[in-house]
């Protein structure tokens, strides 16, 4: 075993919020040494917290078709990674999912990343992902995800793309900016394909 399989096992063990999950810890994430692309989102939903699989969900549906790729691909952990700021389903609130559990990403981000030592680009997927990522001039500066997403060019350079989240409750949020489908996501398309 790599230390990178070592150290998933450890993260698929984990049980530090144990007692904030209503449905039980089942950190989803997946990883593989030579990725390149690594997108990190929010949290599982129930669908994929039920499954083990990252983004088997009408949200995922809606990511593969921005980046222009099928399953088989997108699933191949020697290609991308992918992993949440929060690794389990943090449960239901008012509005939607809550947020990531917080102690995730401290925790875990920065070693899982060390042993990630070929990724080019990551995608920051949603307020969470891009507050704890974004240079800070870059994110305090803008702050907002329309703004972070428009100035997507900006973040390039520090090896990052934000994006909106493509959950289907985010429809009306990409009818009010054309801009998005126009310009973000041909270029999102161009950079994942160069790179992968």
């Amino acid at each position: 075993m790599t230390k990178l399989d070592l150290l998933l096992n450890e993260v698929r063990a984990c049980r530090l919020c144990e007692a904030h999950l209503p449905l039980g810890p089942h950190p989803v994430l997946s990883a593989g040494r030579s990725a390149r692309l690594l997108i990190i989102g929010q949290a599982p939903g129930t669908r994929v917290h039920a499954t083990g699989i990252p983004w088997n969900d009408p949200s995922g549906d809606r990511l593969r078709d921005w980046l222009q790729i099928d399953r088989e691909i997108f699933y191949d952990e020697s290609r991308i990674a992918i992993m949440p700021m929060g690794f389990c389903y943090p449960g239901r609130g008012k509005g939607g999912d809550l947020p990531p559990r917080p102690e995730c990403a401290p925790t875990w981000h920065a070693r899982l990343l060390a042993e990630m030592p070929n990724i080019q680009l990551t995608l920051l997927i949603g307020q969470y992902a891009q507050r704890y990522y974004l240079p800070r001039p870059l994110f305090s500066k803008r702050g907002s995800i329309s703004e972070n997403v428009h100035h997507f060019a900006d973040a390039l350079p520090h090896g990052f793309f934000p994006l909106p989240h493509p959950s289907p409750r985010n429809t009306l949020w990409l009818k009010r900016r054309p801009w998005f489908d126009e310009h973000v996501v041909p270029a999102l398309r161009q950079r994942v394909h160069s790179i992968l």
